[in-house]
Order: structure tokens, then sequence, then C-alpha cells
């Protein structure tokens, strides 16, 4: 079997994963539109703040109507900058999130403001990642993260936090500042559960360590958790003396390994932990390909 045709089969082995994980990241989304914001008057993330706002301005116009025709100009842009792959499962997700918020209208008891934010915030921002998990999004806001994700390294919580504030700005001006200061809690939660499902636990970390040991570090790293190590050449300032700085990218999950590694060998090594933006790369990167 062909390379091209190994690939062809896998991408069509994904085709329902990725439909499944769309339905099921728009389902969650529509409980926190449904649910909570809309009830509550809240204001929304996104293009979903938007429509939110026109739907609170005119009634008539459903959240699920506006949203769709919002996407138009968004998904121009997508055409030229993204994957066409991203593009037309992106283009699906709209619709099954449009539906999801036509069809799922399903109560949350929940009567404290602040208590609703929270909750609100976790859906929206969990169904958001897990439809980012994909190889699509829903639309909206989703498309242009990943634009500016991919053109400029902006992380998508970051994205999606800086657009709304701007959304938030307008629903404060238009309708009620008290609504606009519960809906920036529910935005705040939002980003940071989009950054957690996205990257979240397998986000990368970037090591630097010095040791006089570092042949027998380098190798218990390569042995015991099959990562590579890269040998940087340096100098002690006041020493003079040549160091070898090891420098290794692992996952978060992989820190505690390291670190009991380094201390089996020498308990006194010198070691900087340090987040990454995004690793590229086939074995160890995190950049999810869109």
């Amino acid at each position: 079997m062909t390379s091209k045709r190994r690939a062809s089969l896998q991408t069509a082995k994904r085709i329902p994963l990725n439909l499944f994980l769309m339905a099921l990241g728009s389902a969650l989304c529509a409980l926190s539109i449904n649910g909570i914001l809309v009830p509550k008057g809240f204001y929304g993330a996104g293009l979903t703040g938007i429509a939110l706002l026109i739907h609170y301005a005119v009634p008539a116009l459903s959240v699920a109507l506006v949203y769709m025709i919002l996407n138009i100009p968004i998904f121009a842009l997508g055409w030229m900058y993204v994957g066409k792959r991203f593009f037309f499962y992106s283009l699906g997700g709209m619709f099954i999130f449009t539906a999801a918020v036509k069809w799922v209208h399903v109560p949350i008891p929940v009567e404290d403001p602040i208590l609703s934010a929270l909750f609100a915030g976790i859906l929206m921002g969990t169904g958001s990642g897990v439809i980012l998990r994909s190889q699509g999004s829903a639309g909206g806001l989703d498309v242009l993260s990943v634009i500016l994700l991919k053109r400029f390294s902006i992380r998508l919580g970051s994205t999606i936090l800086g657009f709304n504030l701007g959304v938030l700005t307008a629903g404060a001006i238009l309708f009620s500042l008290e609504l606009a200061l519960f809906t920036l809690i529910y935005l705040y939660v939002n980003a940071h559960m989009v950054n957690l499902m996205v990257t979240g636990l397998s986000q990368r970390k970037a090591v630097h360590i010095i040791s006089p040991h570092w042949e027998a570090i380098s190798k218990g790293v390569m042995h015991d958790m099959r990562r590579g190590v890269t040998i940087i050449e340096g100098q002690g300032a006041y020493s003079k003396k040549p160091e070898k700085i090891l420098y290794i990218i692992i996952t978060f999950r992989e820190l505690a390994e390291l670190k009991s590694i380094i201390h089996r060998f020498d308990p006194n090594a010198f070691m900087v932990v340090s987040d990454t933006l995004e690793v590229m790369g086939l074995r160890i990167g995190n950049q999810p390909h869109w």
C-alpha cells in the first residue's frame, strides 16, 4: 500500500471522530448559550456574543440565524489563510453548531449570577476546546483565532479574550454594566478553558540543565524517557570553565520524571524550566495541524 493511500485511509477514519468532537463541543456550547447566557442576559463570547447582542436588541432575530450570517466574511478569510481541510471541516462545524444552538434547550437551575457565569464559561470553553481538538472548528472567532495563531503565534485564548473585551464594552454601553461585569467572569473562564483543552497538560516545557554529570543525565533521559537531548557549549562567567548545558523539550506530565532522573545523578544540578508558546515537530510538537 502506498503512503498516499495510507494517508487517505487515515483521513477517512478521522472523519467520524472529527464530526463527533464537533457535535459534542457544539452541544456543550449550546447548553451554555440557551441554558445560562440567554436566560441571564449575559453577552457571550466571539461572534456568539455579537449574535446575542443583536438578538437582545431585535428579539425576532434568533441567535442561530445571526451567527450564521456573521460567519460569511470570516469564512472568506478562512478560505485564504487556513488549510482547505480545516476550512471544510469548519464549514460543517458551523452548521452543526448552528443546529445545536437552534435545537438544544436544556434549562440549567443555577440562580446565583456569579456561579452562572463560572459554569457558563466552563461549558463554553470546554465545548470550544473540544471542537478545536478536531480538525475543524465551529466557525466564527475560532477561524480568526487559528489564522492569528498560524501567522503571528498569538494563543487561541488570548485572541478570544481580547476580541471579547470589545463585545463586553459594547454590551456595557448598550445594555447593562452589571451584566457586563458578570459576563467578564464568564469570558475569563472561557478563555482559560480553551487554552486548557487545546494545549492543557500537553503544554511543552523547555528545560536547561547545568551539571558536571551532564553525560549521565543525558543518557538517563534518552534511555528512560525516550526524549532527545541537545548539548549546548557554555562557559562560566566567573570561573571561565567550559560548561555543558543540556536542552530538553518535554511535556508537563514528564516534568516529575525528568526531575527524578536529574536528582538520581546530581542532586545539586542547576535546572531552569520554562513554558513554551508552541513547539513544532513530529515527536514532541504540540502545534495543532490546522
